[in-house]
């Protein structure tokens, strides 16, 4: 008898629909038919999260979220879908299925070989931005990151226009590499992922899409 694909929760910290199926719709191609993906969205959550509160608001949605996937027949990992990844270690903590971050899998894959990475994102917390160098110093690349560039204009404004979020994208990431010397780019928020798709083919440097590199972890995790 053949076993049934493995399940990864996708879990989106905010509260917005469409992120959650954009997002979800990037994991499956991610998975390319060796998993199943269940995207959930935290309803009680603002609908983007711009600033460390916003993220802590988030925490208990996510949690709760987690907790109720990881008990559904068939679901072998987790993912917060948050480049802050609000809830994380909350979810570690409670449930013995794996459970990855999207910004946390973000700076691995950005790192890796020991390369100099930036981070590119259209969020200007100055306290939100100051935890990327925090995150960065925990997991031990401290010194391969370079910094984050910021695009300008109001957030939401920019994810509704995806030819000025392109457009705004593009001379962050430029700046990052050509000013900052990153070998690779981080684009700094789940929302950002389709964009990052978009404008690959204009650098050689790697964009790295966080949903992605979350999904790649999941599934090595749930062995299929």
């Amino acid at each position: 008898m053949l076993a049934r694909p493995a399940t990864i929760a996708l879990i989106n910290p905010n509260s917005d629909h469409r992120q959650t199926r954009a997002m979800a719709a990037l994991a499956r191609r991610e998975l390319a038919g060796r998993g199943r993906v269940l995207g959930l969205t935290n309803t009680t959550a603002p609908p983007l999260l711009t600033t460390t509160e916003d993220l802590r608001l988030a925490e208990a949605g996510v949690l709760a979220l987690g907790l109720a996937a990881a008990a559904r027949p068939g679901v072998t990992a987790l993912v917060v879908a948050a480049f802050g990844d609000p809830g994380l270690a909350a979810l570690r903590a409670r449930t013995r299925r794996a459970v990855f971050g999207i910004g946390e899998e973000a700076f691995h894959q950005a790192a890796c070989g020991g390369r100099p990475f930036s981070i590119v994102t259209i969020t200007p917390a100055a306290d939100l931005l100051a935890g990327f160098g925090d995150k960065a110093s925990a997991l031990g690349y401290g010194r391969l990151y370079q910094g984050v560039r910021v695009t300008p204009g109001e957030p939401q404004a920019l994810l509704d226009c995806p030819h000025r979020l392109d457009q705004a994208l593009y001379s962050a990431i430029a700046a990052a590499v050509v000013e900052d010397g990153a070998g690779a780019v981080i684009m700094g928020g789940g929302p950002l992922s389709a964009a990052g798709q978009r404008l690959q083919s204009s650098f050689e440097v790697p964009l790295v899409v966080p949903v992605q590199a979350a999904m790649a972890a999941a599934l090595r995790a749930s062995r299929v």
